[in-house]
């Protein structure tokens, strides 16, 4: 007899002819979107970064574009953003950034102020991150045809030493490890976008004062993750759009495995918490851009959770779960009350659009 905790509901229908703003959310919709009509034609696009063999060396070669409303917000901007991002991107696949490419397209009407300030972020965040921007393009479209600036970035990294990860290697009795508080990017977003500043029962809580993204680059906390665990960490990936529930189905599908997770080990700060219950959002569903989730054997978990907690941006790690034979591709929580539940990827879009 099937256990009705495990029994998967039934998904509304998305079939369209059009593109979808769901299509943009990093969950169900956009991985229908790539599968059924991008990948049957190019490579399938299941990772954000790609190994390129080229002249005796494993380069990694990713590109992203984004697009965020407001584009200053609480702890970033649009164009840190682009840089951390990209640079997130090559960590994912175990890479050190090598170099970047950005492309600007603007709207016209656009304050030049404004772009200038979106630049020196970018020059900021680049010296940070140690990589130059080396080459880019700008378009500019009619007034209308835009949302004043988009930003498309190539990065182009070097794979670490020791560095065998990929979205296929996760295995039955992987360790998943967290490397900090979800939640932060998108509901930061959210407060500044509608110009949220909840009270919570005179206890003096604002969305705004509270809550802050944690957008930042990731690439030394993987370096030291590969120095002290080399291949066996397995599968890395940052839980950006769709979260850290898109994150670990797509991590669970392309390994053809399961995974389990304590819903009760996944670190949330207490804002983002009430922030979620009282705009109705599943914590598991929101935007980060300042964490990683891996999957590391569990042989070599205590010396990788070791070495991440000794790094700022991995000060919060935490095991959270296991990946398990199957049912391949699915992801289960055990809840606070004990029961389980099916955690599905992100299905259209939550309202309202955060990025």
């Amino acid at each position: 007899m099937t256990n009705p905790l495990l029994a998967s509901c039934p998904a509304p229908a998305t079939q369209s002819d059009r593109v979808l703003l769901g299509h943009g959310s990093g969950g169900q919709l956009m991985a229908e979107l790539l599968r059924d009509v991008i990948a049957p034609h190019l490579c399938a696009p299941i990772e954000d970064a790609a190994v390129v063999p080229f002249a005796g060396i494993e380069a990694v070669l990713s590109t992203d574009g984004f697009v965020v409303t407001p584009r200053f917000f609480p702890g970033g901007d649009i164009g840190s953003l682009a840089v951390y991002g990209t640079v997130n991107d090559l960590a994912m696949r175990g890479a050190e950034p090598v170099a970047l490419c950005l492309a600007y397209l603007l709207e016209e009407g656009l304050d030049t102020a404004e772009l200038r300030k979106v630049t020196a972020s970018v020059a900021a965040a680049a010296r940070t991150v140690g990589v130059p921007v080396v080459t880019g393009d700008t378009k500019v479209v009619g007034r209308g045809a835009g949302d004043g600036i988009y930003i498309t970035t190539t990065g182009l990294g070097r794979r670490l030493p020791g560095a065998d990860v990929s979205a296929v290697r996760g295995r039955p009795g992987d360790v998943v490890v967290l490397s900090g508080p979800i939640g932060c990017h998108g509901t930061a977003i959210l407060s500044a976008r509608e110009g949220l500043d909840l009270e919570m029962g005179g206890t003096g809580f604002g969305i705004e004062s509270d809550i802050v993204s944690d957008s930042r680059p990731l690439h030394g906390l993987v370096a030291a993750m590969i120095a002290a665990g080399g291949p066996d960490v397995h599968a890395l990936r940052d839980p950006t759009r769709g979260g850290l529930a898109s994150a670990l189905n797509e991590l669970a599908a392309a390994s053809r495995v399961g995974i389990d997770i304590e819903e009760a080990a996944v670190p949330v700060p207490a804002a983002v918490t009430a922030a979620c219950e009282l705009l109705g959002l599943d914590v598991l569903h929101v935007a980060n851009e300042g964490c990683l989730v891996a999957l590391v054997a569990p042989g070599r978990v205590d010396r990788v959770l070791a070495a991440m907690l000794e790094r700022p941006e991995g000060s919060g790690a935490r095991t959270i779960g296991e990946v398990v034979s199957g049912p391949a591709g699915r992801v289960t929580a055990r809840t606070l009350v004990g029961a389980r539940r099916i955690v599905d990827m992100l299905v259209g879009e939550q309202l309202p659009r955060i990025c």
